[in-house]
Order: C-alpha cells, then sequence, then structure tokens
C-alpha cells in the first residue's frame, strides 16, 4: 500500500475513534498514539505541543509517544515555534542544519511539524514528528498529516 493510501486510512481510524470525543487532549493522545505506532520505528517521537492560554506566544507539551519531550517552546524558536509562528508546516530533512534547533533528543535527525487549528481558525497546537533517520519524510507525510490535523478539531 502506498503511503497516500496509509494516511487515508489512519485518517479514517482516528476520525472513527475521536467521533464524538470533545476533549482535545483525548482527540490528540489518540492521534498521537495511532499515527506512532503504524509508523514505528520511522516516527521516534509523535506528538503536540499546545499553545499556553496563559503564556502569550509559548507552546507548552501535550499528549506524545516517544522519548521526554522538551516542555516549552517560545513562538519563533527552533522547529516547532517557527510552525507556530509562521502557520505553515515544514519538513527539515536534517535538523542539525536548521537555525535555531532545538536539540530535545539528540537522536533526531529529521522532522516534520504542522499547524493545528481550533474551530475559529486560531492555531490550538502544532503535530510534530522526529526520525532518527535523516531526510525521512516528503510530501505525501506532509498532506496526509495535514488532512489529520484538520479532523483534531473539536466542533
Amino acid at each position: 500500500m502506498d503511503k497516500a493510501a496509509v494516511y487515508r486510512d489512519l485518517k479514517a481510524e482516528i476520525e472513527s475513534v475521536v467521533s464524538g470525543e470533545t476533549s482535545v487532549t483525548a482527540r490528540y493522545a489518540t492521534a498521537s498514539c495511532i499515527l506512532a505506532e503504524a509508523f514505528r520505528p520511522r516516527f521516534f517521537w509523535t506528538g503536540f505541543y499546545v499553545v499556553d492560554p496563559l503564556k502569550a506566544r509559548e507552546l507548552v507539551v501535550g499528549p506524545y509517544q516517544g522519548t521526554l519531550g522538551c516542555l516549552r517552546i517560545p513562538f519563533g524558536r527552533g522547529v516547532c515555534g517557527h510552525v507556530a509562528a509562521t502557520q505553515e508546516p515544514i519538513i527539515v530533512p536534517d535538523v542539525h542544519a536548521f537555525p535555531g534547533h532545538i536539540a530535545c533528543d539528540s537522536a533526531t535527525n529529521s522532522e516534520i511539524v504542522l499547524p493545528v487549528f481550533d474551530k475559529d481558525g486560531q492555531l490550538a497546537a502544532v503535530l510534530d514528528i522526529d526520525s532518527t533517520e535523516p531526510d525521512a519524510f516528503d510530501e505525501a507525510d506532509r498532506d496526509g498529516l495535514a488532512a489529520i490535523c484538520e479532523i483534531l478539531l473539536v466542533v
């Protein structure tokens, strides 16, 4: 099965499991788990950094699967902070070459991060996926993950 088809199946599975669930935490935790299990070992760290409502322009670690994550990331700092500031997805083939990369785990070599928006179109979180493999992500990952991010908001 090609990667696009895998993502379509995962989106349907996540959508089915979280249908009717009003807790954003539960929705993010479910997506993290399903994605991590589906792509293990390529996905080394899979999770969410949530916009902290008490500290403007700062992300705080949310539900994830993997090794210890950074607890807080300011907007504009590192890959996740960059996505929070720009609200655009990014694929980083070599995190060591990314200016200001935050090494939460030194085993990470590549990363993909996507914005997650709430029902009002405001940034709610970022989905962060790390790999120990260099250049592990491509446009099929970006498109499949973006479609999954769209179903995570609570309506």
